[in-house]
This record gives structure tokens, sequence and C-alpha cells, in this order.
């Protein structure tokens, strides 16, 4: 799925639309791995695409049959995601150098550059909470790559359950992250919505209740393959600042 067309194919299917492709009915197993191409006809035969209306001669329409396959997809492009992106250690390192230097403008380009190129979940018909638990998981899973980080998930803290929390094994660092999905594309105004949940609910309180003073907060919305991000710090009790 390397192929650009192919992936923006993916990318119709799993946000609920439909392409046409030839189906060839009797493939050897040899074959299926031969094109691209036969990896259509696996799904369909398979049951893992289904005919949308009539075959014409540019083929078959074919779109995901219901939301569980749909979900198996999801879950499968998410672990390709990680896969690849396990490979990539000098974006990595950026974008986790520019989580723990506060630096915002960072964080949202090397992000941004990482949903440029995953497949996302834009579907109409899809709850918000499963987009927003896809980016949520993009990001899960870029954030581990940092070996001496302990990066935990909706973790009960303050007065609700945190998205992503992130602390340095050395309890010099405490990043806390919520994730929004823009679905009215207000990138900023969703951004400052998720960071606004972080201090209400004081999702922080994690940390400064263990004495770590260092501790970023970061508002992140999602649209499509765009991102916002805001954060603000609070670098000890007697000199905290907003970004």
């Amino acid at each position: 799925m390397d192929v650009g067309s192919a992936r923006q194919e993916l990318q119709v299917l799993v946000d609920g639309g439909i392409v046409r492709k030839r189906i060839h009915q009797e493939l050897t197993y040899r074959e299926m791995y031969t094109t691209v191409e036969n990896l259509w006809s696996l799904l369909y035969m398979t049951g893992y695409l289904t005919s949308a209306g009539k075959a014409d001669e540019d083929g078959i329409p074919l779109t995901i049959p219901n939301r569980e396959i749909r979900s198996i997809f999801a879950d499968q492009i998410m672990e390709l995601f990680r896969e690849e992106t396990r490979n990539d250690g000098e974006s990595l390192k950026q974008l986790c150098g520019a989580f723990a230097a506060s630096d915002a403008a960072g964080v949202e380009k090397a992000f941004g550059g990482y949903l440029r190129r995953a497949i996302s979940i834009r579907d109409t018909s899809v709850r918000k909470a499963r987009k927003e638990n896809f980016y949520h998981g993009i990001l899960m899973g870029l954030l581990a790559y940092k070996a001496d980080w302990i990066v935990t998930s909706n973790r009960e803290t303050g007065d609700g359950y945190s998205d992503i929390l992130v602390e340095a094994e050395d309890g010099s660092l405490g990043i806390v992250i919520e994730v929004k999905y823009a679905e009215d594309g207000d990138l900023e105004s969703a951004a400052k919505a998720a960071l606004a949940q972080i201090e209400t609910r004081r999702y922080d309180e994690t940390f400064t209740d263990d004495g770590i003073e260092n501790v970023l907060k970061y508002g992140i919305a999602c649209y499509k393959k765009r991102c916002r991000v805001v954060n603000s710090i609070i670098s000890a009790p007697q000199n905290s600042q907003n970004n």
C-alpha cells in the first residue's frame, strides 16, 4: 500500500466512500502479492469489501460493508503506521524534543508532517469520539519512541481522565496532552478548548502532587490531515508562565 494512489483509495474507503476496481476471482496464492491491484480482489473475495452497485466496463464499485470491518481497517492502518514510524528515528527525535522544549510550533510542524502521510478517519458516519481516538492513538505511538518517557492514556487525574500523560523517568518533566477533533474545521478554537479542559479539570495535578515542577500542558486539535497545537507551562510555583 506504499503506492500513493492505493493509499488515496484506501482513504476513500475508510471515509465511507466507493472505489471502482476490476476483480480477478481466480487468484493463486503466488499471484496475490504481485501487484497492488490484486489486493482489491483479495479484500473483495474475503468479505472485507463488498459491492456497492452494478459492475460496468471500469469494474465493480467497492465499499467497506459495515462499521465493524471499518474498525478492523482502522486498527490495521494504525499498526502499519506505527511500524513505519519506528524506522523514522530523526523525525521522532524532533517531535519528542519539541514536546520537551515547550515548542508548540515545533510539535505542530512535526505532528502535522506525520498526519499528512497517514490515513485518517474522516467518515462523517463515524462518531467524533472514534475520530479523536484515532489521532490519540497515532500520538501515543509516536511518543512511545522515547525510551525514558512513561506514556499513559486515559489515566484518572484531577477531576477526570486525561488523554495522554508523559512523565520522564527521572521526574524532571511532566507533559499533559488533550486531543480533540475539530468537526467544523476550526482548529484554533478546538485546540484552545482542549487546553482549557486540562486547566479546568486540573489534569496536571498528578504531577504537581508528586513534586514535579516542570509541567507542560498541550491542547491539540486535529481535522483531517491538519493539526493545531497550543500550550502552557508550569516551570515552578513561583515562576509560572503561559505561552
